[in-house]
Parts: C-alpha cells; structure tokens; sequence
C-alpha cells in the first residue's frame, strides 16, 4: 500500500497532504489487493467477484479479482478502467480514465495484456489479447492495440497504433508490420 501511497505522490503534481487519500485509485487498489484478490486465490471466487463488483460501484474501476498488479500502481481519474482477469501489470504501472485491458473473445487461457514495468497508459487506450507490453512503455491516448506485442523503450500512439519513439530515437514503424520483439 505504500507504495502506491508513493506512486500518487510521484505521478500527481496536484496531490498535497493527505489528499492521497482521496484518490479512487487507492481506493480500489487497496479492496483488490488486500480483500478480492487474496479471497479469489484461496477459491471464494463468487465472494471476491462481489467485492470487487462493490468496488466498481464505489471506485469506477473494474479490477478483476483474479488481476496481478505489482507494487507502486496509479490510476488518476479512474473511472471506465477495466483490467480484465488474466491481465498482468508489473510495478509502477500508471493508467488514466477509460483504459482497458481486455480480451476480443478469441483466446482461451491468458486471454488479456500483460504489461511490464514503468508503463504508462494514456486516457481511453485500450488493449486487447494476450500481448505483451515490454518495459519503459509509454501508450498515448486513445491508441488501440490489439493482438500485437510493444517493445520496452518505446512511445505508442494512434489507430492503427504506430512506434513514434525507441530506445530514445524517433520512429515511425507501424506496430502490425513491426518484427521488432518485447
């Protein structure tokens, strides 16, 4: 929980005092780590779906209970984000209003994201499938990815998504046709 106490501090300039504590995202951080994820791994998956569904109504975010999400995780303005089951979010992941993190309903299994560490995800981005998100990512606003992995160190944005920015030199690679690996 410090830690993403820590993150709020880091990620929003307008956060002064105590009014982290205000933050929706904390809020349900807090109910997925320390209630519907622990109660969805022990297999009360019906009482840990119902907490987590209160704390839609409560938070405006949808975190399922069966979600991994690493250390120092910020959400700002959350609401409309939906982090589906399978996904994966590593530590210091930074999400804004209306991103999702879903499936397309083709996959069986890991069927959501899986995303690396310090990634930021702009406002209404969504990303569909099992793909998988390097590190050091940063995903523009509005940008749709779906079915095809990003590599660290890169800059995202668009639909179709393009690659603007990697390894700190600017692109233009369209990320469907890219060959370049996570």
């Amino acid at each position: 929980m410090f830690e993403d106490i820590k993150a709020i501090i880091r990620n929003d300039p307008a956060s002064r005092g105590l009014e982290f504590l205000l933050y929706p995202g904390l809020h349900a951080i807090i109910i997925h780590r320390y209630i519907s994820h622990p109660l969805y791994v022990i297999k009360l998956k019906f009482i840990a779906r119902l907490i987590s569904q209160i704390a839609r109504f409560l938070t405006g975010l949808e975190i399922h209970p069966a979600a991994k999400i690493g250390k120092g995780f910020f959400c700002d303005h959350g609401m409309g984000v939906v982090i589906g089951s399978t996904t994966e979010i590593g530590d210091n992941g930074v999400l804004f209003q209306g991103v999702t993190l879903g499936g397309t309903g083709k996959h069986k299994g890991k069927r959501h994201p899986t995303i690396g560490n310090n990634v930021l995800i702009g406002a209404h981005a969504t990303l569909l499938g099992p793909i998988k998100v390097g590190d050091n990512v940063k995903v523009g606003a509005e940008t749709v990815i779906i079915n095809h992995d990003v590599p660290s160190n890169s800059t995202i944005v668009g639909s179709p998504a393009r690659i603007v920015k990697l390894n700190g030199k600017k692109v233009n690679l369209d990320l469907k046709k890219s060959k370049i690996s996570s």
